[in-house]
């Protein structure tokens, strides 16, 4: 039998149940009738109730895959479709990216054949112009820097210099910071003129460079004149960005002098606003090839951001390389209609994959430290392990109900157990080889999205619950929990984690850092009780979040619409009190990766909220100016 074509459409209304129904069409596009088969789609918006289906038979659902069957004795004829609905939803249909992601069919013989899947159309709802993300765009100095900088009293020049470079006399780290910059530059602006040069040259300016340790740390000053520019820097870093800011401001007056010019005149004095100025990546929905983090971390460079939170574990998949598990990276990353992980998120009939072995891992933390990024790798524990636990099955507890609890996200019994010893062997094992792997003073446990309910089924939970005195699922997590920043402190590192490590106790705020992602009060209230706190408030800052509300739009809506100038102009620091100011770290973007199903996708939702947070979390509140941005992140590169 010839593989025959297939397509899946479908549409949502708000009548048929409380959050509306699918009506979905199934087209065969072939030569051949297609009998005995089942059809099986990816969606976040899920089914609850097994019996709101008409013309069909709901098989079985995990997580956001979903299995149906047609009538019993039903043949769809070539150039036919068979439709049928789908109500019980867990939550109504809002943009096009809450249907189906995508599908197949299985065969009656077993075989499995991807289907071709269109966009959801919602009901009554008409088409829109794409939205205006970004006003015209106005300028009071015509200069192109991104973050905009703590000061500019700098004249604007006719001209600029073909090449900057090295004065003479400089330092071989000078010389060497330039050609970093410079090789940054070529990789993010493949065909565009390189601003430096190493040798001198008659059509360039010179590059004075100045040690100067009273400045704030990562801070630069650039001193303009006809004759030379002074770099004077902090550090490696603020000379680096120093080094940033003139290949930027160059960049800009080369590609649109219309707009933009170089200085000529006075000075650039600049630091950051915050010292943790971060962006958030899960390679574990989809995964990215190293070519596509290294990029990402170029981008950050060249934002000046200055931390790449690394969210390398999930319930999709398990991408970082144990060697005392290779299950983790056979079993645990292989998602498809055969593999002990069913496809989820846009997976079709073609089984995928993908991990980061060690040396792609040591390639990318190198590439990250020539560029003063810092990566944090997160593994996310106790909750999002339903990877981990199909890799590793002798970490259940073999009693436990094995639909004793749900995740939010849909996982059946998804959390590692704290009452099974090899929960503990098993940890201490992954951390001994990631501390290896990640210089970074701190690495990041998640912590977040247990379900309320998550082993109170176990018997082995049951009983350490009564040895210990402990009630409820979030006080066995922080009992937990302690236990494993306990491994870190002995391995000489700090914990991270999202702002649900402080329930049900927490655990000891000295070296704990959490992310406060659901409001800046949260993070307010991990302060007074002794936390580090970093703001990634997912109303702003998660990148995944749809950008308007028309229907066409996609992405993810459950923290509400956040177009750009919401991005820019919110302040994650919210009322912070003055007294815990120095709990504040900073600011961090959060990518999640559940509906970048395309590089084109990534760019749309991204960009240009990225380069909205960086300056979020370089510039001086009161220096912030939405129009001014908007005329320069139009030069921002893109993944």
């Amino acid at each position: 039998m010839t593989l025959a074509p297939f397509r899946l459409e479908s549409s949502w209304q708000p009548d048929g149940g409380s959050n509306g129904r699918f009506t979905f069409s199934l087209f065969n596009l072939s030569e051949v009738a297609l009998s005995g088969f089942t059809l099986v789609y990816t969606s976040l918006t899920r089914v609850i109730d097994a019996k709101a289906c008409g013309n069909a038979t709901f098989l079985r659902r995990n997580a956001n895959f979903h299995e149906f069957a047609p009538p019993s004795g039903f043949s769809l004829a070539p150039g036919s479709s068979w439709t049928f609905t789908v109500s019980g939803l867990h939550r109504p249909a809002r943009h096009c990216t809450d249907g189906a992601k995508s599908a197949y069919v299985t065969l009656e013989d077993g075989k499995h054949i991807t289907v071709a899947v269109s966009d959801l159309l919602l009901e009554g709802r008409v088409n829109e112009p794409p939205p205006v993300l970004l006003p015209e765009g106005k300028l009071s100095l015509p200069f192109s820097l991104q973050p905009w900088p703590a000061e500019v009293d700098a004249e604007p020049g006719e001209d600029f210099p073909v090449v900057l470079y090295p004065a003479e006399g400089s330092s071989t780290d000078d010389v060497r910071a330039v050609s970093t910059v410079l090789s940054l530059c070529h990789r993010l602006f493949e065909s565009d003129h390189a601003p430096f040069n190493l040798a001198a040259s008659p059509q360039g300016r010179p590059l004075q460079f100045l040690l100067d340790t009273t400045m704030a740390p990562e801070g630069y000053k650039l001193g303009f004149s006809a004759a030379q520019i002074t770099l004077s820097f902090a550090d490696a870093a603020g000379r680096q960005y120093g080094l940033t800011s003139l290949a930027q401001l160059l960049h800009g007056a080369r590609s649109r002098p219309q707009t933009f010019r170089f200085p000529i005149s006075g000075a650039i004095s600049d630091r950051p606003r915050y010292g943790w100025r971060g962006c958030h990546l899960d390679v574990s929905r989809q995964f990215y090839p190293t070519a596509d983090i290294k990029r990402l971390i170029d981008i950050l460079a060249w934002l000046k951001l200055n931390i790449f939170h690394w969210h390398l574990t999930d319930d999709e998949a398990w991408r970082l390389e144990i060697k005392a598990y290779p299950e983790l990276t056979t079993i645990g990353v292989l998602r498809g209609p055969d593999e002990p992980l069913l496809p989820q998120l846009g997976n079709a009939a073609e089984p995928v994959g993908g991990f980061y072995s060690q040396d792609d891992v040591r390639d990318i933390v190198g590439h990250a430290a020539k560029l003063h990024v810092e990566i944090i790798p997160e593994i996310d524990i106790p909750g999002h392990s339903t990877a981990t636990l199909t890799a590793l099955p002798h970490l259940t507890d073999g009693q436990e109900a094995p639909d004793s609890y749900h995740s939010v996200q849909g996982y059946p019994n998804n959390a590692l157990n704290p009452a099974v010893p090899l929960t503990y062997e098993f940890l201490e094992k992954v951390l001994d080889e990631m501390v290896e792997l990640f210089p970074s003073a701190y690495l990041h446990i998640g912590g977040d999205e247990v379900a309320n309910g998550s082993w109170l089924a176990s018997p082995l939970a049951k009983a350490l619950m009564e040895k210990e005195a402990i009630s409820g699922t979030f006080a066995l997590q922080s009992h937990f929990l302690k236990r494993v920043k306990d491994m870190l402190t002995a391995r000489g590192r700090k914990l991270a984690g999202w702002n649900e490590v402080a329930h049900g106790g927490g655990v000891a705020a000295k070296d704990t850092l959490l992310m406060a992602w659901e409001n800046p009060q949260v993070g307010i209230d991990l302060a007074k009780e002794g936390y580090e706190v970093v703001m990634t408030p997912g109303q702003a800052y998660y990148l995944d979040m749809v950008q308007a509300e028309a229907f066409q739009e996609p992405g993810a809506s459950w923290a509400g619409t956040v177009p750009p100038a919401h991005t820019y102009a919110y302040e994650a620091e919210g009322d912070f009190p003055e007294e815990l100011k120095d709990k504040m770290k900073g600011v961090q973007a959060c990518i999640w990766s559940e509906h970048f199903l395309s590089r084109g996708y990534f760019n749309r939702l991204v960009f240009p909220r990225l380069p909205a947070i960086a300056e979020a979390a370089w510039t001086p509140r009161a220096m912030k100016d939405w129009h001014r941005f908007a005329a320069i992140v139009p030069l921002s590169p893109k993944l």
